[in-house]
């Protein structure tokens, strides 16, 4: 198979992606080193793209422990699946608000590699959702932010977002290489739900969104 890059599947489908470059390594040992994955049993990645997460949890989860990561684009999927062979890991095609099904249980810690600043307002909050219900008590969830978005409308919302779901959400510091510069967020102690609230602000967010970034492209 012909390698895929995050840099092409941008400029094909910037709104799916969301990067114009893969995540360094330095911010996927930001991303890794406080999530107790050596603990961990059963791990889920969101948005895996090139797999650079992907070979940094594979790297300090035990032999025991298994490692879903879904990953919306399917060629980015596929060359995942094909490049890592790791029996620990499963690659699954599919969206990351059904991290439920894709997990079939608990799960002890989650790492997210998702454009939220791209992604629709609805999707967002119902991915937020998945993960918050989907985490053991006291599971760890992480995922990181680019500064130059942090004050956007969209990056708000996110961090917003994130202390709706849970009681403790820390911001680490700037990693300053990677490209473009990023932030890692941690967050754990999953709140109760409190739906009708999410759904409000998440038609608000969808109406703000439509109006600033426009319509997102249909699913293929």
């Amino acid at each position: 198979m012909a390698a895929v890059s995050i840099t092409t599947q941008f400029l094909r489908r910037p709104l799916m992606t969301g990067a114009v470059a893969a995540s360094s390594r330095r911010l996927a040992r930001a991303m890794t080193q406080h999530i107790g994955p050596a603990d961990a049993r059963l791990v889920v990645e969101l948005g895996p793209g090139t797999g650079v997460f992907t070979d940094a949890l594979l790297r300090l989860l035990p032999a025991d422990a298994r490692l879903v990561s879904i990953e919306l684009n399917a060629r980015l999927a596929a060359q995942l699946a094909a490049t890592r062979h790791d029996p620990r890991l499963t690659v699954v095609h599919g969206a990351a608000a059904d991290l439920a099904q894709a997990a079939g249980g608990p799960v002890d810690a989650i790492v997210s590699g998702l454009p939220w600043t791209v992604m629709p307002a609805g999707e967002r909050e119902r991915t937020l959702d998945a993960v918050a219900a989907g985490l053991v008590p006291g599971g760890p969830f992480t995922t990181f932010g680019y500064l130059h978005a942090a004050w956007t409308p969209p990056g708000r919302r996110l961090a917003a977002g994130l202390r709706d779901r849970f009681g403790l959400v820390e911001r680490g510091p700037v990693v300053w290489p990677n490209v473009p510069p990023a932030f890692v967020y941690r967050a754990c102690s999953p709140r109760p739900a409190a739906g009708g609230a999410r759904r409000a602000d998440a038609a608000e967010g969808a109406r703000l969104d439509a109006g600033k970034w426009g319509a997102p492209p249909a699913r293929p």
